[in-house]
């Protein structure tokens, strides 16, 4: 057998699986091949949205499901033994696993990542490791006694479903479980909105409560709708022994406690129900949202985990608070695992995200009421220089909601008038008044369906209860929600493609709380990238790249621009990013804006109606292939990453030529970042990529498809053929010129109109005398077309 000429997988199949089962392991059980870890991440290029290569693991070895120990990258036999170890190191990486290997079918290349000392070692084939030697090892360098042990291998929940784990939330449940077992009393889990934290805390909670060191769990929450959607959904397994803790009353026959911080606690120690549980009542307790009212030391809430101090906390977030008074990591301690937007984007599991930001002149250059000034309700208004901060809050420009509503719709119009929008405002009050002004812009359609704008706050029965419809992703309606706090965390809002910030955000925790509800993806419902319309510049103010990513766009509209980004703008730098906003001189500072769960307001608040406002700026930002912000002009952007390809126009050529597939170049560089779209916006002749490439990178005369085609029939090429052949080639080259057709060798091209016409694809070929004779004609079709010479005539 000639190894050599045998595919990577026959080179698995015949003699890296043989080995690792001579080895001990067991092929069923602890062997998988092809392990799914990554989607592969979502492209947003303009208007044309792609998946990047999702990642595959060629062999990841288990103790136990969901217990990887090895990742293992195979070669064919015409590489080198470790050639695979990079591959295989980023995998297991990912994985969280110690040991790595790589093969060619010849040896094995071990790299043992806690052997710092001399991690490398090549190792025969009929000398792979056993899985209790790897197991040892393991074991040895996670600093597992026979105790923890035991806890560590303790299974998850599995059912009928077939639902597994993603690599990252096995990671983090392995790293919680590995330090509840090793006696770690708080324990940090971070992990983006979106990845599925409470599935991941059932998992902890499973298994801990299984292995039976943790008896009776708590699981803390501060809002009433995640408590539900916890009981009802990832919890549901455990069955008759769960309780959610309601109408202020204890039953302590039930393991699994669900709560709100509010139903076992009060403003006086009368009404803290949670103690009529004793200090060592509770095991385990989860805090849900940790970075909310448990995590600042004179919270009312910290009392709870201050009485059951005994037991094991786990705080579980999506942001970590750290400010002068609150410290998650203070209480908890640093996280144990971290899942970051930014790793969920580039996975593929999260939605990136466009940035459409608007600039309010009033916003911009604040406004002063002249002496005197009455408000609509005759209040006189006090004289000072109002500014954004204010607006809405303590000054009502009514102009101004009227104009952010008109923004809003016109972007729906031009995109999707029924794409779920969550518009976020400074208060309940805000909310309505935006909720009145949505209507009126979206008259027609609010007249077919009266919910298609609601307002859905803590204060209005009517509008909470259509929360389940519009986050239900087959609900239509509502369409538009206004809201302030409530939606704010913790909704899972599936299919939401559109984010209003009309609100002064202050923080960057609840700043990424908010972009959190557009960040799942549902491809079945087309959502696969989501858009910010920001009127309050937050996503300039709390920008946070190493944990959020970049957006793929920032565009800023001036005047009478379109509210929806064109393809064709330059780009600019970054902005600066910020992480907590000072409250503006003069400006109510009160907590977030007014209680949702108390309706009304102290402040007073001038309404004005008569001061005009208008879009001074917006501004379109592209992210490239590799993630970075575009800093120049698209043009030049996508000469560099042609030229970064193809070195000289030469080079480009004979690709151009050698390609069985045209488009298949045109993917290449489309990956590489070249806006192909924006480009023929931007020159403007109709030209195809081919002539785009050449024009933008190479500085080429750019011909147009019809002068490619008319230069083709100048020449009189098609007398050597006869007639009927010729008609073929004439109805090829008026595809090209009138439809784009870029592959005119791609036989599909002869099932559509008006190849049709002529045949059927057996008879248009038999024109030519058969298969090669077609080929070779369309083949000299295509050079003809493409011809350039050195200055780029044709």
């Amino acid at each position: 057998m000639d190894k050599k000429a045998l595919s990577e997988r026959d080179i698995c199949t015949k003699f890296i699986t043989p080995a690792i089962e001579r080895a001990g392991w067991d092929v069923q059980t602890q062997i998988r091949e092809e392990v799914y870890l990554t989607d592969g991440q979502v492209l947003v290029r303009g208007r044309l949205v792609t998946r990047g290569e999702g990642k595959f693991a060629d062999y990841v070895l288990y103790r136990k499901p969901n217990l990887p120990v090895a990742v293992i990258e195979a070669k064919d036999n015409n590489h080198r033994v470790g050639d695979g170890m990079q591959q295989g190191l980023r995998y297991a990486e990912m994985l969280g696993v110690p040991f790595v290997f790589s093969s060619n079918g010849d040896a094995f290349l071990e790299h043992d990542i806690t052997n710092t000392g001399r991690p490398e070692r090549e190792v025969a084939l009929d000398a792979f490791p056993s899985p209790d030697e790897l197991w040892e090892r393991y074991r040895q360098a996670k600093g597992l006694d026979a105790p923890a042990e035991q806890i560590v291998t303790q299974d998850y929940y599995t059912d009928t479903s077939g639902k597994e784990p993603r690599y990252y939330q096995v990671n983090a449940i392995n790293r919680v479980v590995e330090a509840v077992a090793q006696d770690q009393k708080r324990v940090l889990l971070v992990m983006a909105t979106g990845t599925g934290k409470t599935y991941t805390a059932f998992q902890i909670i499973w298994r801990l409560w299984k292995a039976g060191v943790k008896k009776r769990i708590l699981f803390l929450a501060d809002r009433n709708i995640l408590v539900d959607q916890t009981k009802t959904n990832d919890f549901k397994p455990f069955g008759g022994a769960m309780t959610k803790i309601t109408n202020r009353k204890v039953d302590k026959s039930f393991e699994v406690y669900l709560a709100l911080y509010q139903a076992i606690s009060g403003t006086d120690e009368s009404k803290d129900i949670f103690k009529l549980f004793s200090p060592d009542f509770f095991d385990l307790i989860v805090v849900d949202e940790c970075h909310r009212g448990s995590a600042a030391d004179n919270s009312a809430w910290r009392a709870i985990l201050e009485y059951f101090e005994g037991a094991t906390q786990l705080g579980l977030t999506a942001t970590p608070k750290e400010t002068a008074d609150v410290s998650t990591t203070y209480y908890f301690g640093e996280p144990v695992y971290t899942y970051s937007l930014k790793q969920g984007i580039e996975d593929g599991f999260l939605a990136p995200y466009k940035v459409v930001r608007f600039d309010l002149d009033r916003d911009l250059e604040g406004w002063r009421p002249t002496h005197g000034k009455l408000d609509k309700h005759g209040n006189e208004i006090e004289d000072r220089v109002y500014n954004q901060s204010d607006f809405d809050r303590t000054l009502v420009l009514e102009k101004r909601t009227e104009l952010v509503a008109k923004k809003v719709t016109e972007f729906l119009k031009v995109t999707d008038r029924h794409a779920k929008t969550i518009v976020f405002c400074d208060d309940i009050d805000h909310a309505e008044r935006m909720r009145q002004a949505l209507v009126n812009e979206n008259g027609d359609l609010a007249a077919q369906n009266r919910k298609f704008v609601m307002r859905i706050t803590g204060d209005n029965p009517e509008g909470k209860a259509e929360l389940d419809q519009f986050i239900h992703p087959e609900e239509r309606y509502p369409v538009i929600v206004t809201t302030s706090k409530l939606l704010s965390t913790g909704v899972d809002a599936q299919t939401c493609k559109v984010i209003v910030l009309d609100q002064t955000i202050r923080s960057m925790t609840e700043f990424k709380q908010i972009v959190g509800r557009g960040t799942r993806i549902r491809e079945d419902f087309g959502k696969l990238y989501f858009t910010i319309l920001d009127f309050k510049r937050a996503t300039e103010l709390f920008a946070d790249p190493a944990f959020d990513g970049l957006p793929v766009q920032v565009y800023e509209p001036k005047g009478d621009d379109p509210p929806a980004p064109p393809d064709d703008l330059p780009t600019t730098d970054q902005e600066p990013g910020g992480d907590q906003l000072p409250p503006a001189p003069g400006s109510w500072d009160g907590p977030g804006g007014a209680d949702e769960n108390e309706p009304g307001s102290r402040r007073v608040k001038y309404v004005v109606a008569d001061v005009p406002v208008y879009v001074v700026k917006e501004r379109v930002q592209y992210y490239g292939w590799d993630g970075k912000l575009i800093t120049e002009s698209l043009r030049d952007f996508s000469k560099k990453a042609v030229q970064e390809e193809y070195r000289s126009l030469d080079d480009f050529l004979r690709r151009w030529r050698d390609a069985d597939r045209k488009k298949a170049v045109v993917d290449e560089l489309l990956e590489r970042g070249v806006f192909f779209d924006e480009l023929a916006e931007e020159v403007g002749r109709g030209c195809s990529p081919f002539d785009l490439v050449c024009h933008v990178a190479y500085g080429q005369p750019p011909l147009t498809r019809k002068e490619r085609a008319n230069n083709v029939k100048k020449r009189n090429y098609f007398t050597k053929y006869g007639e009927q052949a010729r008609a073929v080639l004439e109805a090829l080259l008026e595809k090209f010129s009138d439809e784009g057709v870029e592959d005119i060798a791609d036989i599909a091209v002869l099932r559509v109109s008006p190849l049709t016409e002529l045949g059927t694809p057996m008879e248009i070929i038999q024109r030519f005398g058969g298969k090669d004779g077609y080929v070779k004609a369309v083949r000299e079709l295509e050079a003809e077309l493409y011809r350039t010479t050195s200055n780029g005539a044709s």
